[in-house]
């Protein structure tokens, strides 16, 4: 009788809400996980669910979920300490990943610390949501721009920098905005994670202030953003990770440069309960010296002027 097996059966139902999910995170099936809850609730003589839509954890079952949850984080930090006295990384590291950044600077950069500790195996999960780490299903996740969660460890890769651009085609034919007052005369791309009600927010005087743009599209995807602005749809605020070549190329051209929002930092976050693992730390010391200060995609954006020198401290 594997009672270690049932408890972690158990907490990865009630983190991932059924049963199926469950058993697709386990690489088992959806009967043994069943099995294996229906062992334990035997086991422990008491009901740990209530079964339904969604499933509801009973008085006795969240009381035996929270200990669980927090002896297995126990059990995985013993091992951490384990490995780390070892001469080489080995065990998993679970990230998620927005899918923006890493399709455009992190796939390479994970695929080369991956060949630097081969016994590492790396679960990498591409997504737009911010995923909740203290469930337990994902070890660290790269978040960009404000983070608001204190409750996370964050460590800052590099900063975030955000450009108004538009096509030079597109510039040509409706003019080049002096102000932001000039958005209301020109058609916008808008990113529904940042400006959902359509408006921009520009500081104007160091303070935020929001600005009517004509909506020509509006979409969730970064890329979409960066196709529909090469396309000369009109104008778009870009994160320079993404935007850095098509600027340096010519397609995109900066504009209304003293007006552009902060945009945060691409940092990593991870609980504070793994905050000695050696895994994050490999991790965080292989992305800190591989993307570098000032960030790899900005430099040659400094370099030609697209953005300004950081000053010195």
């Amino acid at each position: 009788m594997n009672k270690f097996s049932d408890m972690s059966t158990f907490v990865a139902v009630v983190e991932s809400g059924s049963f199926s999910e469950a058993a697709r995170r386990l690489g088992t099936t959806k009967s043994i996980v069943s099995q294996r809850v229906q062992r334990l609730e035997q086991r422990l003589d008491c009901p740990l669910l209530k079964r339904g839509r969604p499933l509801q954890l009973t008085e006795p079952g969240a009381r035996f979920f929270e200990r669980s949850r927090h002896l297995l984080q126990e059990l995985e930090r013993i091992e951490d300490d384990v490995h780390e006295a070892g001469s080489s990384l080995s065990g998993k590291l679970r990230l998620a990943v927005p899918v923006t950044f890493i399709t455009r600077q992190l796939a390479p950069l994970l695929s080369r610390f991956s060949v630097k500790y081969p016994a590492l195996c790396i679960d990498v999960e591409a997504e737009d949501r911010l995923s909740n780490l203290q469930d337990g299903q994902f070890d660290a996740a790269i978040r960009i721009g404000q983070l608001a969660d204190s409750s996370l460890v964050a460590r800052s890769l590099a900063g975030n920098h955000h450009l108004v651009c538009a096509s030079p085609a597109y510039l040509a034919q409706r003019g080049v905005p002096a102000h932001p007052d000039d958005l209301v005369r020109h058609d916008g791309l808008i990113y529904l994670n940042r400006e959902p009600n359509g408006m921009w927010c520009l500081p104007v005087d160091g303070e935020p202030k929001s600005f009517r743009i004509g909506t020509r599209m509006r979409t969730d995807s970064g890329h979409q953003l960066l196709a529909g602005a090469i396309a000369d749809l009109g104008l778009a605020i870009l994160p320079t990770f993404l935007a850095s070549d098509a600027l340096l190329s010519g397609e995109l051209v900066p504009v209304l440069s003293g007006y552009a929002p902060p945009g945060g930092h691409v940092s990593v976050v991870y609980r504070k309960s793994i905050r000695t693992s050696p895994r994050i730390h490999a991790l965080l010391d292989f992305l800190t010296d591989a993307i570098g200060r000032p960030a790899s995609w900005d430099v040659p954006l400094i370099e030609r002027g697209i953005l300004p020198r950081a000053k010195p401290a």
